[in-house]
């Protein structure tokens, strides 16, 4: 645990030129609940016990509802001997059952482990062994994966107990009408998968596991212990996890709660992935703070997120910016009535102006950007929703220290300079799991407090609010999903034609950014393998998004004098291909 008390506000400066731009309903700091974020849905399952909670392709799950599901997988939990500070994987699409296994893991004292549930064989090995996970959550479609991984590695690493739901579970196929899902959706959601063989453990089915009649623990885990361990690649190495109290995640919940003016009247359109720290917090735990109501969708689809926002009234909606792109594209664009909409915001790339600029005339939405990394749950900036700045991060969010200073010397810089971006706060994470080295080495102190250095570059102006301008870290953008090179070359190795490659980024019309692959085959395999061949086994191998959508074959990567390759000439050589 840090020397921080993420439990309470961080006083910032009033010499923080931002505060002039505050909105005035707001205060600058908050006092979140001292308790685990399992008593937001306890508490709310008892304000609001008809109320809808969740809404999916369909079918409505109440308040009452939810908490009580929520109780019967944390009773089965404790059978299986999950116990305080257990770490369990939750690996899943958006549904009812991803938010009832998450606050089911809170309520049996544990810690969450999402995952992305694009990961394949080989890099689920990690997330099961680093976090020493036993017990994995998961759905049909990606159960045999899962259980692949599990049983690939030696016997005291492998899961004891593994629980499927199928998305049936949740909603019934034959359902019609504007929340049907479309129909090339029918083969992966309608399906219901044989359950996998794990060995030397179990596989439960959901439906069964909801009838037990196990014995609740007590409510033991609270503001200062973990509740989720989110995994973050970066430039070296496999996946860090980032120890997340409930006091951090809070924070950022009720802060992106009052940020965003919801109340249990607002209705959420739940499409930002929930495994993914912004999905999770300042989405879903947001959404089950204030009392408000959840429709799911598991994947992004234009028409069905039209119809939905059209029928629910959706009053808020997180996103990337591609979907609004995606939306305002759909030739049935006209008939869908984005009236409700009071609250439009998002990140994870930059929204571009001429798109802003429409929804502000045809709909009088300011679409409010922010910035944030897995490391500080979400949001750490944001624009202010009543005087937002286009093609900008925003201000410090509420309780946020941020700073920009000089990489080398961490002074910091007046307003205008280049640097890098650092933060402290309420909702910084405590560390990296199992990696002292890495988190000393993110960690620095300014002014008597503990800054994050984010590895972004980026500028503050006269009115304090925050512009990147670089990346101090090798990182790829792709629509929104963070690709770090070093993870991807690593599963690339694996493949036996590939004696080295090395990953940059390429200019994508559509993604922003797409992850290219510089290779150098193995003698004997130049002719035998193509680029086509190299791109088919790594989007069989790794998350889809992080597979190289372009391969080239060169003789030789560029090498300094110690031997490492020049990955930076090789990005600016594509830069300058591409200018």
């Amino acid at each position: 645990m840090s020397a921080q008390n993420p439990s309470s506000p961080s006083p910032v400066s009033d010499r923080r030129p931002h505060h002039a731009h505050w909105p005035k309903r707001l205060p600058h700091a908050i006092t979140p609940p001292q308790t685990s974020l399992w008593m937001n849905l306890a508490i709310s399952a008892q304000r609001y016990p008809d109320k809808p909670a969740l809404a999916f392709l369909g079918e409505v799950m109440s308040y009452a509802e939810l908490a009580r599901q929520a109780e019967h997988m944390a009773a089965f939990l404790h059978s299986l001997g999950v116990e305080q500070g257990d770490r369990v994987i939750l690996d899943m699409q958006n549904s009812p059952q991803l938010v009832v296994a998450h606050f089911a893991i809170l309520r049996a004292n544990a810690v969450v482990v999402p995952v992305n549930p694009m990961n394949r064989f080989e890099e689920l090995k990690h997330y099961i062994t680093d976090p020493d996970v036993k017990v994995a959550i998961t759905t049909g479609d990606l159960a045999p994966e899962l259980a692949r991984a599990s049983n690939a590695l030696p016997a005291p690493k492998r899961l004891l107990h593994l629980i499927v739901t199928q998305f049936t579970d949740a909603f019934d196929p034959d359902a019609a009408g504007d929340d049907a899902p479309p129909e090339a959706w029918s083969s992966w959601l309608q399906t219901r998968h044989p359950l996998p063989a794990l060995e030397g453990g179990q596989v439960h089915d959901w439906s069964e596991v909801l009838l037990n009649a196990h014995v609740l623990p007590g409510v033991i885990a609270g503001a200062d212990d973990l509740a989720a361990l989110p995994y973050t690649s970066g430039t070296t190495g496999l996946p860090k996890g980032c120890m997340h109290t409930h006091a951090s995640l809070m924070h950022n919940a009720v802060a992106g709660s009052l940020w965003s003016g919801a109340s249990m009247e607002t209705v959420v359109l739940a499409v930002v992935p929930m495994f993914h720290i912004t999905g999770m917090v300042s989405m879903m735990h947001a959404a089950i703070y204030s009392g408000a109501t959840l429709v799911i969708m598991p994947r992004w689809d234009r028409e069905l997120a039209g119809r939905l926002i059209s029928k629910w009234r959706v009053t808020s909606w997180t996103n990337i910016p591609t979907m609004v792109i995606d939306l305002m594209a759909s030739p049935n664009f006209a008939r869908f009535d984005l009236s409700s909409l009071a609250y439009i915001g998002g990140g994870g790339a930059a929204m571009p102006q001429a798109v802003a600029q429409r929804l502000f005339e045809q709909f009088n939405l300011r679409y409010a950007e922010g910035y944030g990394l897995t490391e500080t749950a979400a949001p750490s900036h944001s624009n202010p929703p009543d005087r937002p700045k286009q093609q900008c991060l925003g201000i410090p969010f509420m309780g946020c220290d941020a700073r920009v200073v000089d990489p080398g010397t961490l002074r910091e810089l007046p307003p205008g300079e280049q640097g890098e971006i650092v933060v402290h706060g309420p909702m910084v994470f405590q560390g990296y799991w199992k990696r002292p080295d890495a988190t000393r080495e993110a960690f620095f102190e300014l002014d008597g407090k503990r800054f994050f250095r984010t590895g972004d570059l980026g500028r503050v102006d006269e009115e304090g609010y925050f512009f990147i301008t670089d990346r101090l870290k090798r990182m790829i953008n792709a629509s929104g999903f963070k690709v770090w090179p070093a993870e991807v070359e690593a599963l690339m190795f694996r493949h036996p034609a590939i004696q080295e490659a090395c990953v940059i980024a390429a200019k994508d019309n559509y993604r922003g950014e797409t992850v290219k692959a510089v290779v150098v085959l193995r003698p004997g395999q130049v002719g035998v393998v193509s680029e086509e061949d190299i791109m088919a086994w790594c989007r069989e191998n790794m998350a889809v998004y992080k597979a190289p959508r372009i391969v080239q074959f060169v003789e030789a990567l560029p090498k300094s004098g110690s031997g490492k390759v020049m990955w930076r000439a090789l990005q600016e050589a594509e830069t300058v291909a591409i200018a």
